[in-house]
Order: structure tokens, then sequence, then C-alpha cells
């Protein structure tokens, strides 16, 4: 059941190199995609997904060599992409029931009992009849994710699913893609961290097209541990801090500025230690793979 992405390449017209050769193998349960807006995780989803070819590389999937015969992962395919279109006129399990039938469920009464099971799943019975259009952000991607689910996929991929949710949509999507069965490859692609940490056994992080880091996030953590310091300072001297420490990562509290800061010794000057959070491994990696250069929080 393992997917296998080897050496993968994309460049478009424009120039922009999109995959560098990418190299992933991904197991069965939940894998976190990792990286900043523009980093390639779409692309590389997109690709998976047999949406566009690379220039170059290979993609297996148990035994289907997904670019010379992507019908076959189709078939098996559960795909979530990060903007998608609904009929809003048409009520959840009138849209429900339409994908299902081109997933190839074709008896009415099975198809029939797949949309009310998964609209239970996705908890959606309730405002089954309603039309879409009046849907949340949250509820669209909850049926978006149950249109994913519906031809009983052995590889799903979710494209930035809780971008822009408000955290009770958040946490209801996050709980429903935890619930998905450990037979299946479930392939989480986010710029959000706590997405990452919550849910994944394993995960990589993606920037400018190439993968930086992968594994286990415990694991992961072990690089800083030790290494990483915290201490609060007026807003008007963080520049300064910067300019003599490695800062990771710089967050308000109550009007100061929370310097996160990595150091293979006590940096001294007032900081304290502080345990690692995966927020701290993959600001450090960004931070390594643009020269210093630490992303604003998100």
């Amino acid at each position: 059941m393992t997917l296998r992405i080897e050496s993968l390449t994309k460049t478009y017209p424009n120039g922009v190199q999109a995959l560098q050769d990418v190299t992933l193998t991904i197991e069965p349960g939940m894998f976190g995609l990792l990286g900043p807006n523009g980093a390639g995780k779409s692309t590389l989803m997109r690709t998976v997904a047999t949406l566009q070819q690379p220039d170059g590389g290979s993609i297996r999937f148990r035994d289907i060599d997904v670019l010379k015969d992507p019908r076959r992962l189709r078939e098996v395919l559960g795909y979530l992409p990060q903007e998608f279109g609904l009929y809003p006129n048409m009520s959840a399990e009138s849209i429900l029931d339409h994908f299902a039938t081109l997933k190839g469920v074709v008896s009415a009464g099975e198809r029939r009992d797949l949309v009310l099971a998964l609209l239970q799943q996705v908890n959606l019975y309730a405002d089954r009849k309603k039309s879409v259009g009046g849907f949340s952000g949250g509820m669209k991607q909850r049926l978006g994710c149950a249109i994913a689910l519906a031809g009983n996929p052995k590889l799903l991929i979710v494209d930035e699913p809780t971008a822009g949710l408000d955290p009770t949509e958040r946490n209801r999507f996050l709980n429903l893609l935890a619930g998905i069965g450990e037979d299946v490859v479930v392939i989480l692609s986010t710029h959000i961290v706590e997405d990452v940490r919550e849910l994944c056994s394993q995960m990589a992080i993606i920037n400018n097209g190439k993968v930086i880091l992968q594994g286990a996030p415990a694991r992961i953590l072990d690089e800083v541990r030790g290494r990483m310091w915290r201490k609060s300072v007026p807003r008007a001297q963080a520049d300064e801090y910067r300019t003599r420490y490695q800062v990771i990562s710089a967050s308000l509290l109550a009007g100061a500025t929370v310097l996160h800061v990595y150091a293979e010794t006590d940096p001294g000057d007032g900081f304290e230690p502080v345990a690692p959070d995966l927020k701290d491994v993959y600001f450090h990696r960004l931070a390594d793979a643009t020269g210093g250069v630490v992303p604003a929080e998100a």
C-alpha cells in the first residue's frame, strides 16, 4: 500500500522550478506535507493525483505505475483540492449522489446507503436537504471530503483543507480526517504546523520545490531538543536581537516580542531553555533553506 515518489521534477513555462528532485516514501496512515505557500505542495499533489505530468521522475502506488497508467490510480484515489466548485442550488445529498454515480456506484439502493452513511460521517446528515450555496466554508470542506471518500479510496489527498476555517470547523475537519481507516494512505498538504502536529505520524517539509526534511514528528523534534531558547524583549529591540542570535521565530505577547532562538549552548543574556515545538523545527529548517530569513508567524 506504499506510495513511492522518486526524483520528481517539474518546471513551468515561466521558468519556475515547482518540483526539484522530490523523493518521498509514504506508508498507510496520516502523512503531513508541510511548507509555506508557494513551496510546491499543490504542484506535487496535482501530479500525484494525475492532473498534470511531471518533467521527470516516477510515482508508484501499490503495483500501479501512476504516470503510465493514471486510470488505475483514479479508481482508488480520493482528492480534495484546495479550491473546488459545487452546484450552489443543489442539496448536499443530491451532489453527493451525483459524485457517487461518477465513482461507479450504479445501484440506486447501494448509492443511497453510501450517501447517507457519508453524510453521517462528515456530520452533514441534518443539513442533507439544504442547498450548498448557503453552507459555511467548513461545511463545504466536509462535503468535499465526503465526495473524496465516495469511492472507498485507498489513497486520499487533501490540499490545504483547513485554510480559512474558524477554530470550531477546523477541529471538526481534523477529527474527520483522524477517523479515516489506517489502511488508507492519507496525505495532508498544509502550511499550518498544528494540523500536522495533531494528526500525522509521518511528515515532510518542502520548500522551493525541494524536500528539506522527512520523518516522524517525534524524531524530528529531537534534532532541536536542548537547542531552543526563549526570551521576551521589547518590540523596539527585536531587530537588534536578530543581528546577534539565530532567531527562529518571533511572536507578540502582551505587547512584547517573544523570541525563539537556536543555539548549541546556552546563549545567556536572559534566554531560558524551552521545550521544542514542531513549529520551531519548521521555522529552523525554513530559515536554513532561505539563508537565515525567518518566515512570518502564521
